[in-house]
């Protein structure tokens, strides 16, 4: 466990305020650039896809674009499909990986779907490596009602403007090993909790929805990622993230009431990906990879039903 204080900012027992909120965001800086790593390679896609912009934050110095990419010639008789990324911008495979998948196998499944990815839902995330928004706010925890991150609340916005049911939605993520160096402890100081979870799954994992587990399409998803990289054991508990297994790599979570990406679409199957980078079996190609097969299984699954 750690002392609620150990991150630096903040007292003792007591959550913060603006002034340290503030305090935080000082620390934050630049590190790699949005419109270079994300912003070109979407719109290279331009000729092929339809590319939209749907929203745009307003984050001093920088505004940040946001944008969504459709398969062309939609139709209302095929399911449509989700894909988010970049809920987490400092959670590069999500972002990379969604990208990928459109750059390499989302024609062939234009084919039988509709499909709308989202590859990068939090772009100040992104650019200074970070889990919050300038608010200090999770935006995976914000896919509410009035909710109070704009990057969760333009694309609830957008996904609503589609006006139509969703067959799957696939959320791609990464636990990472600065979630203990950074992440949890900042989380602690933030909202004056002592945390109790350290544990990092080494390898590959989901959690799907408790009140929609849809057990074999995880399974299906496993099986195709497991071809790319480890699934990640239980831990000694039998836990992963503090959290009883569903099945071997996948743990459920209440998606709606926590405020989960995953769970604001009322997808028919949905379930959100964790890739773990800092494995000495992987590198940042193979995490990439990996998200793409994470989606490809899921559509896959969905063909043979």
């Amino acid at each position: 466990m750690t002392e609620i204080n150990s991150y630096g900012i903040g007292r003792v027992n007591e959550k913060w305020n603006d002034a340290d909120k503030a305090q935080w965001l000082v620390q934050q800086n630049v590190k790699r650039s949005y419109q270079q790593q994300v912003v070109s390679k979407i719109r290279a896609l331009e000729s092929d896809f339809d590319v939209e912009q749907y929203g745009e934050l307003n984050y001093t110095p920088n505004n940040y674009p946001l944008f969504a990419i459709k398969t062309k010639n939609w139709d209302s008789a095929k399911p449509t499909i989700l894909i988010t990324g970049g809920v987490h911008g400092y959670e590069t495979s999500g972002v990379q990986g969604a990208i990928r998948f459109v750059e390499t196998k989302a024609k062939y499944y234009s084919e039988h779907f509709n499909i709308v990815v989202t590859p990068c839902i939090s772009p100040w995330g992104y650019e200074t490596i970070n889990r919050w928004n300038p608010k200090a706010i999770d935006p995976n925890r914000s896919f509410v009602d009035n909710s109070p991150a704009p990057e969760s609340a333009q694309v609830m916005a957008f996904v609503a403007s589609l006006n139509t049911e969703l067959l799957a939605h696939i959320d791609l993520h990464e636990t990472t090993d600065s979630d203990n160096s950074e992440f949890r402890p900042a989380l602690a100081a933030r909202d004056a909790i002592v945390q109790k979870n350290w544990n990092i799954p080494d390898g590959f994992y989901l959690v799907g929805d408790t009140l929609n587990p849809c057990d074999d399409f995880q399974t299906a998803i496993n099986k195709s990622v497991e071809k790319i990289t480890h699934i990640a054991p239980a831990d000694a508990d039998g836990k992963l993230i503090g959290v009883e297994l569903s099945q071997f790599g996948v743990i459920n979570y209440p998606t709606k009431e926590l405020g989960l990406c995953a769970g604001f679409s009322d997808a028919k199957y949905n379930t959100t990906t964790e890739v773990y980078p800092d494995s000495p079996l992987v590198d940042d190609e193979n995490c990439i990879v990996a998200q793409v097969a994470a989606i490809t299984g899921g559509l896959d699954y969905l063909l043979a039903q």
